[in-house]
């Protein structure tokens, strides 16, 4: 475990795997909504053993970047998704930055929510190459299928009633998502209920911040996952016009499973099958 301070100087805490003196390049892991960095060990340590250092590490509020002082409760912790998302993950990729030198470079690898963050990052420019995993752009119909189901009862009404309640989503308690911090919560609701999520609340400018960027791009998405769309998945690429996404809808069939979903591809029996897709097109 590593210690290390966001931009704006809350502590925050990750995981380094591999050989800063030998890597040929970086990889930062960005975690998805609620999923805490020790999540994608099993992957990181493959990575790392194919010749890269690979930095994971957790949101403010999150796993162990949630101070003791917010051990039982997250309110009053103020953060939102360009809170992480600026400051947090902006502040890992410095950190790596820092390990590898300007010579090297670095690579960004975004689990659903850290797949639709990188174009709001100030330092997006660092990323060399990018791969999203199961990244979609969240609004709720476009939501899977069995999602759409339930999740207007979280939209509009628990996190309405929890919010003011608590201070914050006590996700962990509802065993729904994780605890999240009150900003984070309802920033998240604003754009899950517009058509076009992020873009809604940032308008052209940042449909023009995304577009810019021009860091080649893979996304690998399933075709059971359970949260997201293949339509949702589209749209939120769509954002990412200049990096030209180079799209991977994957059924479990076409590699001899019977399931993938959101959260497998980071268990340790893909790395015969899915993980070297990652690699290869890093390399």
């Amino acid at each position: 475990m590593i210690e290390f301070n966001s931009r704006d100087g809350f502590p925050l805490k990750g995981h380094l795997y591999g050989n800063a003196e030998t890597a040929k390049a970086g990889l930062v892991i960005a975690p998805a909504m609620g999923v805490e960095q020790r999540y994608y060990a099993e992957f990181a340590q493959w990575m790392a053993a194919q010749g890269w250092l690979v930095l994971s590490f957790d949101y403010r509020g999150m796993g162990a970047s949630r101070p003791e002082a917010w051990k039982r409760s997250l309110k009053g912790l103020e953060a939102d998704i360009h809170t992480w998302a600026t400051q947090d993950a902006a502040a890992a990729l410095d950190e790596l930055d820092r390990r590898l030198g300007p010579e090297r470079a670095i690579h960004w690898l975004g689990h659903s929510l850290g797949g639709q963050i990188l174009g709001l990052m100030p330092n997006r420019e660092r990323v060399a190459r990018a791969v999203t995993v199961g990244a979609g752009n969240g609004y709720w119909r476009d939501n899977a299928a069995a999602l759409r189901r339930y999740v207007w009862w979280l939209w509009y009404v628990l996190v309405p009633v929890t919010l003011p309640l608590f201070g914050y989503f006590p996700g962990r308690s509802l065993r729904k998502v994780g605890d999240l911090p009150r900003g984070v919560m309802a920033q998240w609701r604003r754009w899950c209920l517009d058509r076009d999520y992020m873009m809604g609340e940032g308008g052209e400018a940042l449909r023009q911040q995304y577009a810019s960027l021009k860091t080649p791009m893979l996304s690998m998405s399933f075709s059971d996952d359970e949260f997201m769309s293949r339509r949702g998945i589209e749209s939120l690429h769509a954002f990412y016009a200049g990096a030209k996404p180079e799209m991977r809808h994957i059924a479990p069939a076409e590699i001899g499973e019977r399931r993938i979903g959101h959260f497998g591809f980071f268990r340790a029996r893909f790395q015969a099958s899915l993980w070297p897709q990652v690699s290869a097109f890093l390399q």
